[in-house]
């Protein structure tokens, strides 16, 4: 046994080259790309926000303006990709189950947003959803405003949002084995029994990553969201923009401050999805 482990490590030590770089290559170069692209930047806005100290950020977190545009970008952020969730999951089972004409059309618009610049998005939500427009003017006569409000907004997080949740589930749902619908069905178990524990535990590790990547996406959007929201302070106002008019007015110090709050809620939401979709992968494996 001694003689083949070390027979064993001779012949890893002479094995030929592998045509794509070794480890200490690689991982130099991902600590290397991770840090120029990522972490000083983010070095940089905490470097810059510590200036203010804890006293300074809560009093900046603490003002009705800021406090209230918080609110709205979270909180709508959630809603939306809550939204993304149920219906982005019915759009790729509807997309990879079943063959009908035009599958392949309606495939490629679901990338629609990834390719779409956001302010034509913005723009093209609010000429739909205006109160004379397409949409709006069939939603005016029933008392529903959109447009230049926070349901507005909402609209356009979940068109920036879709394509994460569509795109995540369906190729776990391409590998669903038909086959265990049917011996579900055989064994006397009803449809939502089939849908609620057969089909449903594989794609929640899933699902709760296009859920993750759709919130995340939502929390930073800015160009689809300024052309349709109104931009009301303590209303329509988002913390992005907030950010931008913090900069116009030299207010740097401000815009950092609220920018670092962003920075923290954002790490401890994504932290605490992450945990959950760890804990769902250990509980209902792999597909």
């Amino acid at each position: 046994m001694i003689n083949l482990s070390v027979d064993r490590q001779n012949a890893w030590r002479f094995r030929a080259p592998s045509v794509i770089p070794g480890f200490g290559i690689t991982f130099g170069y991902t600590l290397l790309y991770l840090s120029l692209i990522v972490l000083f930047p983010l070095a940089t806005l905490l470097w810059r926000s510590s200036e203010l100290g804890f006293g300074g950020l809560y009093a900046v977190a603490s003002e009705p303006r800021v406090a209230a545009a918080l609110r709205t970008t979270f909180s709508l952020s959630f809603a939306a990709a809550f939204i993304d969730l149920i219906f982005g999951l019915i759009v790729a089972w509807v997309l990879t189950r079943y063959e009908f004409p035009g599958r392949r059309l309606f495939d490629a618009f679901v990338d629609l947003p990834f390719a779409l610049p956001t302010a034509v998005a913005g723009i093209s939500l609010a000429a739909l959803y205006a109160p004379n427009g397409w949409f709006g003017a069939y939603l005016a006569e029933i008392g529903v405003k959109v447009a230049f409000t926070r349901l507005g907004i909402l609209v356009a997080l979940i068109f920036i949002g879709l394509p994460f949740v569509v795109r995540t589930v369906q190729p776990i749902i391409a590998e669903l084995e038909i086959e265990l619908e049917e011996a579900s069905a055989t064994l006397g178990a009803w449809r939502l029994q089939t849908i609620l524990f057969v089909l449903l535990p594989p794609l929640v590790p899933a699902l709760l990553t296009g859920f993750a990547l759709a919130f995340a996406r939502a929390i930073g959007e800015y160009g689809s969201v300024i052309f349709i929201a109104g931009n009301i302070a303590y209303i329509s106002e988002i913390a992005p923009l907030l950010i931008v008019v913090k900069l116009e007015q030299y207010d740097f110090a401000g815009a950092t401050a609220i920018a670092s709050i962003m920075l923290a809620i954002s790490f401890i939401a994504l932290l605490v999805i992450n945990l959950i979709q760890a804990w769902s992968r250990k509980r209902f494996g792999h597909v």
